[in-house]
C-alpha cells in the first residue's frame, strides 16, 4: 500500500467514493485505489479490512486514517492547501461548507429515488413527490452559489472546490435519469462532466465487470 491510498466502492454505483476521489484529483499528487466492488457476499468482509466504521470510501495516509466523505475531504484539503479546495474568500467559503454539510446530510429521497448508477440511461418516470422536493433543493443551491459566487469560472464558486466534489454524485444522477434542468444548472452540470477526473472516473465505471440491478 503507497503512502496516500484512497479505499472505495466501485465507481460505477459508489457516489460517496466519488467525492474524496475528485478532490484527490485535484491536488495532483499520486495515490493508490483499492476497489471493493459493491453488494458482493465478500463486500462487508473486505472493507472491514480497510475500515473502522465498515463502510467506504476510506484514505490512508502513512499512519493516519480518515473516514466519512466530508472529512476526507476536509483533510486532503488542509494536507494540500496548494490546491484550494475550499473558496479563498470567507463569505463564499461559509456558503460552500455550508451547502457541502447539506448535501452531505440530506437529500435521502433524491439518493433512494434516484440511486447512481454509470452503467446505463434509466427513466426518471418513477420520481416521487419528496425526490422532486430534493431536486428543487439542490438546484435552488446551484442557481445561488453560481449567481452570488461563480462569476468567475463554471463551478458553484468559480474554481473547483469541495462543494463541486460533494454534488458531483448528483450531477451524474440528474444525468443517467435525465433530469430536466434550467440553463444555469445545466451549465453547471456540463462543466461537472466535462471535468477530465469525471471523464476518467466515468470510462472506469463503464469498463468494471460488476453490475448491481436496482
Amino acid at each position: 500500500m503507497s503512502d496516500l491510498t484512497l479505499v472505495m466502492g466501485n465507481k460505477a454505483y459508489s457516489s460517496w467514493s466519488l467525492r474524496p476521489w475528485l478532490a484527490l484529483k485535484q491536488t495532483g499528487q499520486r495515490f493508490e485505489e483499492v476497489v471493493i466492488p459493491l453488494r458482493q457476499p465478500e463486500t462487508k468482509a473486505s472493507i472491514l479490512r480497510h475500515s473502522p466504521g465498515g463502510k467506504v470510501p476510506v484514505l490512508h495516509h502513512g499512519d493516519t486514517t480518515v473516514w466519512e466523505s466530508i472529512a476526507i475531504c476536509e483533510y486532503i484539503a488542509e494536507t494540500f492547501p496548494q490546491a484550494h479546495l475550499w473558496p479563498a474568500a470567507a463569505p463564499a467559503r461559509a456558503v460552500a461548507r455550508s451547502v457541502a454539510a447539506e448535501m452531505h446530510a440530506g437529500f435521502a429521497d433524491l439518493r433512494r429515488n434516484l440511486p447512481m448508477d454509470l452503467k446505463e440511461k434509466r427513466s426518471d418516470a418513477s420520481r416521487t413527490p419528496e425526490c422532486e422536493a430534493d431536486i428543487a433543493r439542490i438546484t435552488q443551491i446551484w442557481r445561488d452559489a453560481r449567481g452570488r459566487f461563480g462569476i468567475d469560472g463554471p463551478f458553484l464558486f468559480s474554481r473547483f472546490s469541495i462543494a463541486d466534489a460533494l454534488f458531483a454524485p448528483v450531477v451524474t444522477r440528474f444525468d443517467t435519469y435525465g433530469v430536466p434542468l434550467d440553463p444555469v444548472c445545466r451549465a453547471y452540470a456540463e462543466a461537472v462532466l466535462d471535468l477530465p477526473a469525471m471523464r476518467e472516473w466515468h470510462a472506469a465505471a463503464k469498463a468494471e465487470p460488476w453490475t448491481i440491478n436496482f
